[in-house]
């Protein structure tokens, strides 16, 4: 895998977010499917940035991505705030729908890795559906459970047999982050996206935020109020501890030397 410094960065929280839109992503991708180079893209938001916090394993992985879109309002503010004035919202389910779009157009094939069991196959059903010509390779929901390596070796092969120009990671953060890093070489796949619960979303067994909470970075709290006593934890330690850290950083940016604006 090489590195590819093009698209600007904006490194918030330690954490090198690309400073992109979502042209510039679909653009990367069939740079890279062309190429049959092989990469791995983390759509990250701000549970992925704090997580990062204290796993420098986790910090590590995004340096090695290909792209860390930013997948939450937060992250979008903070670039711009950052200098990159021209950063969008990459959004895990609409990056999804955009590139299903374009591979149905373009007849990139699609694998759809993770979710529980039967939801990979939902999903397909569900894309297949809405985007007609859109051709899946395979689908593979995982054991919830640690695999030993002659399983992980057997679900590798299976992907590769298939051989998908693009595979749908969805295990959530910070485990399909672990898994993308650890399969890039023993995957064919030019591109490994790791989407969370975009698989959920998109085969309809999980509400999306109304758009305009999502516009105003209240994602967060539509899926609290969603799923209360799985993610209220999570939500209590990243929402305070991401306006405290970007808040401080925004400090140190504005007492350091005047920079050249970015675009």
């Amino acid at each position: 895998m090489t590195s590819e410094p093009s698209l600007p960065h904006a490194r918030i929280m330690g954490v090198n977010v690309s400073a992109i839109n979502m042209a510039d992503a679909l653009r990367t991708v069939e740079d890279w499917i062309g190429r049959k180079a092989q990469h791995f893209i983390c759509i990250t938001g701000v549970h992925g940035v704090i997580e990062s916090q204290s796993d420098p394993a986790l910090m590590a992985i995004h340096e090695r991505a290909g792209l860390v879109t930013p997948d939450g309002m937060p992250l979008v503010w903070m670039a711009r705030k950052l200098g990159y004035r021209d950063t969008e919202r990459v959004y895990g389910p609409d990056l999804m729908l955009a590139l299903s779009a374009l591979s149905a157009e373009k007849g990139y094939r699609q694998y759809y890795f993770g979710g529980a069991p039967g939801l990979a196959d939902r999903l397909r059903d569900c894309l297949t559906k809405r985007f007609p010509g859109l051709a899946v390779a395979g689908t593979l929901s995982p054991p919830f459970r640690a695999v030993a390596p002659d399983e992980d070796d057997e679900m590798v092969r299976m992907i590769n047999e298939a051989k998908p120009d693009i595979v749908w990671v969805g295990l959530s953060t910070p485990k399909q982050e672990y898994w993308m890093a650890g399969h890039v070489g023993r995957i064919d796949a030019p591109v490994m996206i790791g989407v969370g619960a975009a698989f959920d979303f998109l085969a309809g067994t999980k509400r999306q935020a109304p758009h305009w909470m999502q516009r105003n970075g209240l994602e967060w709290l539509f899926r609290l109020m969603s799923e209360p006593r799985r993610l209220w934890r999570r939500y209590g330690k990243i929402v305070p501890q991401f306006m405290i850290g970007a808040s401080l950083q925004l400090l140190r940016e504005k007492n350091a030397p005047a920079a050249t604006p970015k675009s």
